[in-house]
């Protein structure tokens, strides 16, 4: 950084995206955003770190996954901050996938339908747990909680 380069501090950074201070710091670490140290070991970061965290931030919101953010950062050009046209590529790339979970989201949309929730009494109609009523060879009642292999959610 050079001295005639605008600098912000972490608090800086933080009111101006709306991101609290320990997640630039998690950012940091996971090699999204970087920073310049002072004299006093305090934190600085050059304006242009306000777009790699808008970038961040979206890409998040639409459920990207941070490794493969963190991967598209590192293809830019010696690490310097994407621009409209970078989004615009970036994006593309990612759209196969987010369809296929607007997909897989409206699967089971469709199938919750017919779910009593019930961590799956065995009906034949339920779809989400026990698809064809493969359960029904086990015995009646809810199998899965009887055999004690529920899990967390009650699946």
């Amino acid at each position: 950084m050079t001295p005639a380069e605008p600098i912000l501090s972490v608090g800086d950074v933080a009111s101006r995206s709306g991101v609290a201070v320990s997640t630039l710091h998690f950012y940091e670490r996971q090699g999204l955003i970087a920073s310049e140290r002072t004299a006093g070991n305090q934190r600085r970061y050059r304006r242009d770190v306000l777009r790699r965290i808008a970038f961040v931030r979206v890409s998040q919101r639409v459920g990207v996954p941070l490794a493969d953010i963190r991967a598209a950062l590192d293809s830019l050009p010696e690490g310097r901050t994407p621009t409209k046209k970078d989004w615009a590529r970036l994006s593309r790339l990612w759209r196969t996938e987010l369809d296929q979970r607007i997909r897989d989201l409206q699967h089971l949309r469709d199938d919750l339908t017919g779910c009593m929730g019930c961590g799956c009494l065995s009906l034949r109609t339920c779809a989400l747990q026990n698809p064809s009523d493969e359960l029904a060879a086990e015995g009646a009642g809810p199998r899965r909680w009887m055999d004690g292999d529920a899990d967390e959610t009650g699946g």
